[in-house]
């Protein structure tokens, strides 16, 4: 059997699956949730899944997107259920989009650089949704990070841009003298918007390096938590706690671990 028919039939399973847990004689859990309380769910899945794709676990990235799978479908069943549209409908909509948004492959055949498919791929947006402004309804509810990132990614579409990542570095060097300057003069309601500066332009260095910062930061957090855990370790096999620690005394095994690393 071909893969298109298998994924077919094991999505319209799922989508059986949602309907009888959200029929009358189904999971009282499930007929709870609303839109709202599976965005929440939805989320987590979301970034479960990118962690899945960084750690380079296949295992746990197939199973993370069948999960992002099941959300979707719950959503849409929600929506089915307020007359608002069916699963069918809102995959309909994304067929004739990537179609009609990928004309070089599937009606001309023409040969397009990959910079140019992005241009006329916004472009396209930017009239199909009739939007007058490049950032009317960018989503309000991102990372602040993340849409740091996007709002670089969208500008730089029309060339308003950086043209090497040691370039978007000198300006986070500005916002870091500017808020060395604030700290030190006292400026007290200058420290906010010059850390948000600071972050800002981080966010495009990033994206000049090819790299999501919401996702570096994840693993830097994620480093963080590791390695205080292996401090931790470390003073529990001397007979300490943390808590029991000088600082001195943590900051010597957090080098010591760092080098090991």
């Amino acid at each position: 059997m071909d893969e298109p028919v298998k994924a077919g039939r094991q999505f319209q399973k799922l989508v059986e699956i949602l309907d009888v847990l959200r029929g009358d004689r189904g999971c009282p859990w499930d007929r709870e949730q609303d839109e709202k309380s599976i965005c929440d769910y939805f989320l987590e899945e979301v970034y479960e899944t990118v962690e899945a794709v960084y750690e380079d676990n296949p295992k746990a990235l197939s199973e993370e997107l069948g999960d992002v799978l099941m959300e979707v479908v719950f959503l849409a069943r929600i929506c089915k259920e307020k007359g608002q549209f069916t699963v069918s409908e809102s995959l309909e909509t994304i067929n004739q989009k990537m179609i009609r948004r990928h004309p070089h492959v599937f009606i001309t055949g023409e040969d397009k650089t990959s910079q140019r498919i992005v241009d006329e791929w916004q472009r396209q947006k930017k009239e199909e949704k009739n939007r007058e402004s490049f950032f009317e309804g960018f989503v309000k509810s991102s990372p602040a990070l993340l849409e740091a990132f996007q709002i670089g990614r969208q500008a730089s579409t029309i060339g308003f841009n950086w043209n090497q990542p040691l370039d978007a570095l000198q300006k986070v060097k500005e916002e870091i003298s500017e808020l060395e300057k604030a700290l030190k003069d006292e400026k007290n309601g200058e420290i906010r918007p010059e850390i948000g500066d600071i972050l800002f332009s981080m966010a495009h260095v990033s994206r000049l390096l090819g790299i999501n910062p919401e996702i570096a930061l994840k693993g830097a957090n994620r480093k963080f938590i590791d390695r205080f855990k292996s401090v931790e370790q470390r003073l529990k096999e001397k007979g300490k706690s943390i808590q029991q620690a000088s600082l001195e005394e943590m900051d010597k095994i957090w080098e010591e671990i760092k080098k090991e690393e």
